[in-house]
């Protein structure tokens, strides 16, 4: 073994690392090496002093000074304990605040006539007027979106309106589900709300 090696392995030995072959090998080094030997008695007594100094306890000064040093916690404001002890409540509160503003955004940006119903068959649409034609009939619900309509038929189902006219009904006209006129996005809203849940309850 050489001298390097040897002085590597002296300090595995003294934390017990060495397998037994290493420590034979070391221990025969020690004895055909003097200075090796020497080396490793000095390094013995190091390691020894250092086992038995007790260890200082830190001063309470120190402790104090640490502790006042760290920042104070902060009080949770009043909503998020709020929050914590209703949490359902949170959940739809936020629900609704969500899907109210979407509803109030759709209403802002949604500015182009649309007609949409389950029987559109016998539905005339001349630009952005929409007429029900006097001795046609429509089966199911009938919505206009931006449009003005004229009902001189008959619609068996609800008619809305939304954002748009709605012409007087004809003597030959008839329906027979509600009429729904929307002018405001508060009732636009409500009416989206309605039928989301309207669409669950059928949908279940």
């Amino acid at each position: 073994m050489k001298c390097n090696v040897a002085v590597m392995n002296m300090h595995d030995y003294l934390d017990g690392d060495l397998s037994r072959e290493e420590i034979i090998q070391l221990q025969q080094h020690l004895r055909d090496c003097p200075s090796c030997h020497t080396r490793y008695e000095a390094l013995e007594r190091t390691d020894a002093l250092a086992k038995c100094q007790p260890i200082e306890k830190a001063p309470e000064y120190l402790s104090d000074r640490v502790m006042k040093s760290l920042p104070s916690p902060r009080r949770p404001a009043a909503w998020t304990t709020w929050v914590r002890r209703h949490p359902a409540m949170s959940a739809a509160a936020l629900f609704i605040v969500v899907m109210l503003s979407s509803f109030v955004s759709m209403w802002n940006q949604s500015q182009e006539f649309s007609v949409s119903g389950q029987d559109l068959e016998h539905v005339v649409i001349q630009g952005k007027k929409v007429i029900v034609p006097e001795g046609q009939k429509v089966n199911g619900d009938l919505t206009v979106v931006n449009g003005d309509v004229q009902v001189l038929g008959d619609l068996e189902g609800n008619l809305t309106v939304i954002d748009g006219n709605l012409s007087p009904l004809a003597s030959t006209a008839h329906i027979a589900g509600q009429i729904k006129t929307i002018d405001r996005a508060v009732d636009w809203v409500w009416y989206k709300v309605s039928s989301y849940f309207g669409t669950l309850a059928y949908g279940s």
